[in-house]
């Protein structure tokens, strides 16, 4: 099987973990990006939507997209509230009961950070009688910020506003045994599993069979990240995390490749020879759809763009809340990658 630089992909995505990027506040995470594009050699030019296309020239003109996001979950503050709570609206879809007790940072436009907590309204057992039946729905949910604030006014001379950005603490943790757990492994885990690839091909002095432009979305938790493609791009396979659970076969150590999500099949012809490429590369990998799923891919199709397309990535447990995946998920997402970006058209 094709060996990739595990610990490179780990450092990066452990890296890309700790920077804050929820979606539409992103530019961190994007220059880190293009930061580490430039030492592997590869230009990296910033889109007007503030992501980013990696370009890397192959043995012919014929173009092959890839796609991966680095925006996550968030929140943003809704209002402030007379007792000095914070009001707030989800960034992406997560269940709210995902976040509470979560440690959370807000990020006001003039560069400060302030930390606070996640709590319902009724957060203790010890006051409110019927704490454990009170909805866990936006309404009910607020932030209590770590300063001596006790109203409106206070908060707002802290320079907090609305529309301010929230980050979730993600919590990061790298075992022993290979388990990385984590928020926001979708889509970093993928984001890292790419770089593995592109360190491949430059540790190995291989050229891909065709001209690569990685698409590094910003907006794919909200519905239209990669809506927008370079032009040349006429296939695109989409790298994001591989969903787990009910009846769906893959596990935190294989790549998953899906062949249907909520927005329809993937190319068949696609598909099929990442399947037989999995099987020759003897890459652990499982096949499964996905019913309440959409990526990079998905957004792509709907806005018009005459490409085919598929899906793959690491098997992640416990999508959009406390997520978990092995290194050996991320190594055979870059192995699978680097045999089809190296297989002829």
């Amino acid at each position: 099987m094709i060996q990739t630089d595990r610990n490179y992909m780990t450092d990066l995505l452990i890296r890309l973990l700790e920077t804050p990027s929820p979606t539409g506040f992103t530019r961190q995470a994007v220059e880190l990006i293009q930061l580490e594009a430039a030492k592997l050699g590869i230009a990296a030019e910033r889109t007007a939507k503030g992501g980013a296309v990696l370009t890397i020239p192959g043995r012919t003109s014929a173009v092959l997209g890839l796609s991966a996001h680095v925006d996550t979950l968030g929140a943003m503050v809704r209002s402030v509230k007379p007792n000095g709570m914070i009001r707030f609206a989800p960034v992406g879809g997560y269940a709210m009961q995902s976040i509470e007790g979560e440690y959370c940072l807000i990020h006001t436009r003039e560069g400060k950070r302030f930390e606070g907590t996640v709590l319902s309204t009724k957060p203790s057992v010890h006051v409110f009688a019927d704490v454990r039946d009170l909805k866990r729905e936006e309404a009910n949910m607020e932030i209590r910020l770590d300063e001596d604030v006790k109203s409106e006014e206070d908060v707002r001379k802290l320079g907090i506003r609305n529309g301010d950005f929230i980050s979730w603490d993600p919590r990061t943790r790298r075992l022993p045994n290979g388990y990385i757990k984590s928020r926001h492994l979708d889509d970093k885990a993928g984001v890292a599993a790419i770089f593995g690839m592109l360190k491949w091909l430059k540790d190995t002095g291989r050229t891909p069979e065709r001209t690569l432009k990685i698409v590094i979305s910003v907006y794919e938790e909200v519905g239209h990240g990669a809506a927008d493609l370079p032009p040349d791009i006429v296939e695109l396979l989409a790298v994001d995390m591989g969903a787990m659970g009910d009846d769906l076969s893959c596990t935190e150590r294989e790549v998953s490749i899906c062949a249907k999500d909520s927005s329809g099949p993937y190319d068949y012809e696609m598909t099929g020879k990442l399947i037989r490429l999995a099987e020759q590369e003897g890459i652990p990998h499982a096949i499964d759809l996905y019913p309440y799923y959409s990526s990079d891919a998905s957004a792509a199709l709907r806005a018009g763009n005459n490409i085919r397309a598929a899906l793959i990535g690491p098997g992640v447990h416990a999508s959009h809340g406390m997520e978990r995946t092995h290194e050996d998920a991320i190594a055979n997402t870059a192995a699978l990658l680097a045999a089809y970006v190296s297989a002829p058209e």
